[in-house]
């Protein structure tokens, strides 16, 4: 049965096209069909086309082409670098963003080839299985090595143990798997770094994880999947005030530049001010100097979690329990598409839709939004 719309709801309708609102998103709040709606847009086009030179068509065009510029814009604030970066940077990008916009649409916008972008895909993709594997094997011998030796060796040393007992390792993988696992040599200056990383680290937040209003304070941690032969690093930051995920990335790599792209793209969002606490574990990726130095930059305080305790941050260890337990190991994933997609609509679902119990089974946005309500009418 066809459903009756008066003659004031078409009118609506008919004016929120006019001022931008694609068809999609009004046939989707409305129930309303596309062909319905292009049908009242069609029999009103004076009320659309107030420009008597512009016909009906042509305004559609208008409307898709200022709709995709608008989306350009919102990849280009977002993205960590810039159309003039390295071409490698630039499908970085490409790959972290593929579960939002299309890639033909992220191509345009960072000026890059989409036959050269599937060209460096397809060449890569078996190097970075066969590279993951190894590294996946390669890391815990490293970590048996390193503990063997009371944590003494370096790259140089491990190197050495690891040929002896057959393991063919460059000194610069070794280096870089000890960097990210934070397996650092004992040095003679090694008080000195101490008292220096004990300051650098200290634990702001102490495991107090109520606030009074938004970008007060963030928290953020890295988890990983493994599928289709490949790990995904999956990073997140989340605002304590509303446990909202306000920004997240998945990476091949567990580095630097992926928790400094999350951040960014958290900060770019959100705008918050010179208050704000940034708090998470030991890892590399958090206290590196890169790291460390950009948030610095924007006045921003870190605060850090004891080592090996992770009540410190047990918020995001608590999102990471049950991203796991609804999402990651219930589904069976087509392709790695599929994959960031999936993750990308539960990250939706956890902040609309998912009531949390310490909200009083308000949703994240829900509750973020009481705040801006009240403070708007105050």
């Amino acid at each position: 049965m066809n459903k009756h719309y008066s003659t004031e709801t078409k009118i609506k309708i008919i004016q929120q096209y006019s001022q931008g609102v694609s068809i999609s998103e009004l046939s989707k709040n409305s129930g309303a069909s596309r062909s319905t709606i292009y049908q009242w847009i069609d029999k009103n086009k004076q009320t659309v086309c107030k420009n008597q030179n512009l016909n009906l068509r042509d305004y559609h065009d208008l409307v898709i082409k200022c709709e995709r510029q608008q989306k350009i814009i919102e990849i280009l604030k977002s993205s960590p670098c810039t159309v003039s970066a390295p071409l490698r940077e630039r499908y970085e990008v490409i790959k972290t963003f593929k579960a939002t916009y299309s890639e033909t649409l992220l191509c345009d916008a960072l000026n890059v080839s989409k036959g050269s972008y599937y060209n460096h895909i397809f060449r890569n993709k078996n190097e970075a299985n066969q590279f993951a594997q190894k590294e996946e094997e390669i890391t815990p011998i490293i970590e048996k090595i390193y503990n063997e030796s009371n944590q003494i060796y370096g790259p140089g040393k491990i190197q050495a143990v690891l040929k002896d007992r057959g393991h063919t390792v460059s000194i610069s993988v070794v280096s870089r798997i000890m960097h990210k696992n934070g397996w650092f040599a004992i040095r003679t200056s090694s008080k000195a770094l101490y008292k220096q990383e004990q300051q650098r680290k200290e634990n702001i937040l102490k495991q107090n994880f109520t606030v009074s209003k938004p970008n007060e304070v963030w928290v953020s941690d890295v988890t990983y999947h493994k599928f289709n032969n490949m790990v995904y690093y999956i990073c997140v930051i989340i605002d304590l005030y509303a446990r909202k995920v306000i920004a997240f990335n998945i990476s091949t790599s567990n580095n630097t530049r992926l928790t400094k792209r999350t951040f960014n793209q958290a900060y770019i969002e959100r705008q918050p001010d010179k208050t704000l606490i940034f708090h998470s574990d030991n890892g590399s990726n958090y206290t590196s100097k890169t790291f460390a130095s950009h948030l610095k930059s924007l006045n921003i305080t870190q605060s850090f979690s004891r080592p090996h305790i992770p009540y410190d941050n047990s918020v995001v260890e608590s999102f990471f329990k049950s991203l796991k337990a609804e999402e990651l190991y219930r589904r069976k994933y087509r392709s790695e598409r599929d994959f960031k997609e999936s993750i990308a609509k539960y990250m939706t679902f956890y902040n609309s839709e998912r009531p949390h119990s310490i909200l009083k089974y308000w949703t994240p946005d829900k509750w973020e939004q009481k705040y801006w309500n009240k403070i708007n009418r105050t």
